[in-house]
């Protein structure tokens, strides 16, 4: 082996590292600190700052650094003019992702909350009262008192959290994969060497933002164990793949630059909808933001530094 290759995998091997480490020190952190990062009502004010400087970093992910890399692949040069330069197929495809996590997640909480609709449940001698025709279930089995009712709000509100953190995971993994690919398969030290600090800290804030999500969704330890080793060892396994195929991997070929634009305005679509929607909207129009100035204030501010922070990132190290 010669020294060019000595010390080409000496630092493949550090890349390895750098971003195994940084991503689950990101995605941990939340567990470390659960009560920074679950719902208000339990612990306060500040979990909205925290989600929202999260979101903010979810959102600068797909617009600054994914949607921008979808464009340039599905525009170069290399592809031709038709059909390439004739039609937006970036911003279509991330249109369609998008749409296509909306539906996905309407008909999975659809089912989940008929699925509690129609689960019969004893009749409670504390509340005699006649229960209300939408909560009567399927059975005849007449289902009362407000107990009920809480306990299944707190049931759907669950299952919309697991949704989301395993929606955005995979987002984030698809382009998590498709960064490892390009480093691993690179075959200038000198263009790679700069954007390892910036990827491993893009790494990190994205692990915090999934961190949060998975938190919430309160999945089993072996539930969480895998999201997380998962999500750590995606952007490792996919420079290890990129080691692998870099001596018959080209980047500017056609079919390269064609998954790679198509995975990655996926990817955009899905992290620029979960972001909006199911991060802050969902926090930005709750009652006890609504209902306190500073508390809109601060998350306003941290949702702009989580997205400038990411900006940051991509003027230091490139998109």
């Amino acid at each position: 082996m010669t020294k060019t290759h000595l010390k080409r995998s000496s630092t493949n091997l550090l890349q390895f590292v750098h971003f195994y480490f940084a991503s689950a020190l990101g995605v941990c952190l939340p567990f470390f600190c659960p009560e920074t990062f679950h719902s208000c009502t339990r612990t306060g004010k500040h979990s909205f700052l925290v989600k929202a400087f999260a979101a903010g970093v979810i959102l600068g992910t797909g617009f600054i650094h994914i949607l921008p890399d979808a464009f340039e692949s599905l525009t170069s040069p290399c592809l031709g003019q038709t059909p390439w330069e004739k039609f937006p197929f970036a911003g279509f495809v991330a249109m369609l992702s998008a749409i296509g996590v909306l539906m996905m997640e309407s008909f999975a909480t659809g089912y989940h909350k008929r699925f509690e609709l129609r689960k019969p449940q004893p009749i409670s001698g504390d509340h005699e009262e006649k229960s209300d025709p939408d909560e009567e279930g399927a059975s005849g089995v007449h289902i009362r008192g407000p107990s009920f009712a809480l306990k299944r709000t707190n049931s759907s509100d669950l299952n919309r959290h697991r949704i989301v953190s395993q929606v955005l995971e995979l987002g984030i993994v698809v382009h998590s994969v498709i960064i490892g690919l390009s480093l691993g398969a690179s075959k200038s030290s000198k263009t790679i060497k700069p954007l390892v600090a910036a990827l491993s800290f893009h790494q990190f804030f994205e692990g915090i933002g999934l961190g949060g999500c998975i938190s919430q969704a309160k999945f089993k330890l072996r539930a969480k164990a895998i999201m997380i080793l998962f999500f750590s060892l995606t952007t490792p396994t996919g420079i290890a793949v990129g080691i692998c195929i870099s001596r018959s991997y080209n980047a500017t070929s056609p079919v390269a630059l064609i998954v790679q634009g198509i995975l990655n305005s996926a990817s955009a679509g899905i992290l620029i909808y979960m972001a909006l929607v199911d991060l802050l909207a969902t926090d930005f129009m709750n009652s006890n933001m609504l209902c306190s100035f500073w508390l809109q204030l601060g998350a306003h501010l941290t949702l702009l530094l989580g997205a400038f922070s990411m900006s940051l990132l991509a003027i230091w190290g490139g998109n």
